[in-house]
């Protein structure tokens, strides 16, 4: 004789776990939790505001807008800038320089070309990189070099001296992964970040990670070519 199946609230609990059980899915999980939601952006206009507006797509008016914070803050986010705020500042800025010049930095044929490597140093947009005739050896990252009335040299120089671990004589600073090329002037690794204060006293201060990349990159005896002129000293 037929057992008769139970339609009471018990048999349709029994049903319902066995239903979530063949998908894999605990009853206590059958509801998803809400996400979190976006914390706002509110940061103001900036110095970089048009710059960036335009980057980003944005309608290039000069005043930060909340759209225009959101389209600011997930470049920051995607580039790691911090922090990522939406605020258009000089990290910003010149986070915004390197992307714009990675697929050809030297779109401009300011750096000459030649069969060795050459250490390109653009004063004018704040970026160094390395080439070897026109292929791009080591992509651009971010400078800092010589401030008003202590400019870094322009020209054709080559590495001298090389010292992984130097502290300044002048200064009693570290200067790690130091590669001299003119004089006291040197392309190496600066603790803390580039955009506090206005310039170097006259070398290229490079983060400290792409630093230590130039570093495993070149010998003594590398070229080096300095030209333009560094935003807001004299020319």
């Amino acid at each position: 004789m037929a057992v008769r199946q139970g339609t009471g609230p018990t048999a349709r609990a029994a049903v319902l776990g066995a239903l979530l059980a063949l998908a894999g899915t605990h009853p206590s999980m059958a509801v998803a939790a809400p996400a979190e939601p976006e914390s706002a952006c509110t940061a103001g206009t900036g110095p970089y505001q048009r710059e960036l507006e335009d980057h980003v797509g944005r309608p290039v008016d000069g005043v930060q807008s909340t759209a225009d914070c959101y389209a600011v803050r997930a470049f920051q986010r995607a580039n790691g800038v911090s922090p990522a705020d939406g605020y258009p500042g000089v990290a910003t800025y010149r986070t915004m320089l390197v992307v714009q010049a990675r697929p050809d930095p030297n779109a401009a044929g300011d750096c000459p070309e030649r069969d060795h490597r050459v250490t390109c140093v653009d004063l004018d947009r704040q970026l160094l990189w390395v080439q070897r005739g026109s292929r791009v050896v080591l992509p651009p990252v971010p400078i800092r070099t010589g401030r008003d009335y202590q400019e870094t040299r322009t020209g054709w120089f080559e590495v001298y001296w090389r010292n992984k671990d130097h502290v300044s004589t002048l200064y009693g600073t570290r200067m790690p992964h130091a590669q001299f090329f003119d004089g006291g002037q040197a392309l190496h690794g600066a603790p803390g970040s580039l955009y506090g204060t206005g310039g170097s006293a006259g070398c290229v201060n490079l983060t400290e990670p792409d630093a230590k990349r130039l570093w495993d990159l070149l010998t003594e005896g590398d070229a080096v070519y300095v030209w333009g002129v560094k935003p807001g000293t004299e020319d």
